[in-house]
């Protein structure tokens, strides 16, 4: 089977189910709803900045990765895999198709998240003066949240191939991103360090942070002190997804379907 038809073949199975669609919707109707509801309570002195309406962006992510994990352990989870895997013996191409095509939406999704958060707190804002895209930082904020969905549902969708089963796959990625980081931050001395170098402390950076590690004019939530700069963040954290998803593929391979 070649390369296209693998991915319409992926594509298909994916958009079969309702899952997609309600992830999607769900993302969009959270992250933009809560950004917009932030900006509307920024008093007029304190104007709302570019950063600030992707602040939520980490709920549409969650979304976004339980969806991507989802399209792998729902195939599991009914049999649909062994069935491929007999069809396209080179399970490598079959699971890159997958993430190719996983990936291609949750970026899309992000793009349309982000933009939409961005222009409707610019219509509600007492104050839009500020939020204006005017520099390579601000197209970062709104453009590169597409780029952090995309590389998060790679990483889910390495998660969901190891774990195969659903509950367990969205409790590995929830916890970890909501909770886990949060908590080794927490431990005396040591956390804060370590916490800068993990996968969604990079990804916060690379969406939030700005390359002074200050928030312009000195309003809207405080910029991540990130380890690396904002682009190397991104490559960090998709460098993690990509490793995670890899490992997948070698453990597809031994066992069975």
């Amino acid at each position: 089977m070649t390369a296209v038809a693998l991915l319409a073949v992926e594509r298909i199975k994916l958009f079969s189910t309702r899952s997609p669609w309600w992830c999607a919707a769900l993302a969009l109707v959270m992250t933009s709803g809560i950004a917009t509801l932030i900006a509307m309570e920024m008093p007029a002195e304190a104007p709302v900045q570019v950063s600030t309406t992707q602040f939520t962006y980490s709920f549409g992510m969650s979304v976004v990765m339980v969806m991507a994990a989802l399209a792998v352990t729902t195939e599991y989870r009914f049999g649909t895999m062994r069935a491929t895997f007999q069809a396209v013996p080179n399970r490598n191409a079959v699971m890159v198709a997958k993430v190719v095509v996983v990936a291609l939406l949750a970026g899309v999704v992000g793009e349309v998240i982000a933009f939409t958060s961005w222009g409707a707190s610019r219509l509600v804002a007492a104050d839009a003066s500020q939020l204006g895209l005017e520099s390579s930082a601000d197209w970062r904020h709104v453009a590169g949240v597409g780029l952090v969905y995309a590389a998060a549902a790679v990483l889910a969708v390495g998660v969901g191939a190891l774990v195969r089963h659903t509950a367990g796959a969205v409790a590995v990625l929830l916890v970890y991103s909501m909770v886990g980081e949060s908590l080794i931050a927490l431990i005396p001395d040591l956390g804060p360090k370590i916490q800068k170098w993990l996968p969604f402390a990079m990804a916060d950076n690379f969406v939030l942070g700005s390359p002074s590690g200050e928030v312009v004019g000195g309003m809207g939530p405080p910029a991540p002190e990130g380890a690396l700069a904002p682009w190397p963040s991104l490559g960090y954290f998709a460098a993690v997804a990509v490793a995670v998803f890899l490992v997948s593929l070698v453990v597809v391979n031994r066992r069975d379907a």
